[in-house]
């Protein structure tokens, strides 16, 4: 996985009166939002590749967004998606995959069969995780979510050689890791409760994860 040596200046976003891009030039686009988690697995797959000088950054503005966006680059006025190779392709579980076999840097998923089927389940089990917890805000979350974390415990005890889910870092760790972070944060700053309480494997990843934050890997 590369480390970037430096900070990457973010640009501003673009919005409705924002200048057209110089579409299919032959320069690869990453348009994304920098707060949209969705975005930001792509953001983080392309990071962890170091592909930060052949994926350039388009960051929109979805509260003003250009209208030739919709128009000229994704019809489903969505983000992520990714310009290359004269192609427009979005849907962000579908794009880290596709970064990550698409463009040099070391692979984002292993080679070993058992720990490609878990990966794999992992990944399609991010949606049922994920719209299984906001729906517990209006309710009882702290109950409500504990099997949700507790799955999320027990997968990061299926593999040994590593804090994360496929024992090294992976895209079944991109796939979760934004989302989590802000569930942390919420069930911290608003329920005050610590989803860490009594999962030791979950708090080392959140704590790794950090590490990798630190190092402008992890957004």
């Amino acid at each position: 996985m590369a480390t970037p040596s430096v900070l990457e200046v973010r640009t501003p976003a673009l919005t409705s009166i924002s200048e057209p891009l110089p579409f299919f030039d032959g320069t690869t686009r990453l348009y994304i939002c920098y707060l949209c988690p969705f975005a930001q697995r792509a953001w983080i797959t392309r990071n962890c590749k170091g592909l930060q000088d052949k994926i350039e950054l388009v960051p929109i503005d979805l509260k003003n967004r250009p209208a030739w966006y919709k128009e000229k680059v994704y019809p489903t006025n969505k983000v992520p998606s990714l310009e290359h190779n004269s192609k427009v392709l979005g849907e962000s579980l579908d794009l880290i995959r596709y970064i990550d076999a698409n463009f040099e840097g070391a692979p984002l998923f292993p080679t070993d069969p058992a720990k490609r089927e878990f990966g794999e389940q992992l990944i399609s089990h991010v949606d049922t995780f994920t719209s299984g917890i906001y729906p517990t805000f209006k309710g009882d979350p702290i109950q409500q979510t504990s099997a949700a974390f507790d799955y999320l415990e027990n997968a990061l005890g299926k593999f040994d050689d590593g804090p994360f889910f496929l024992g090294q870092f992976s895209l079944a760790d991109i796939a979760y890791v934004s989302f989590l972070e802000r569930f942390q944060i919420v069930f911290s700053e608003i329920f005050k409760h610590d989803i860490t309480a009594g999962r030791p494997k979950l708090a080392t990843w959140i704590q790794v994860r950090s590490s990798l934050q630190s190092k402008n890997i992890v957004i």
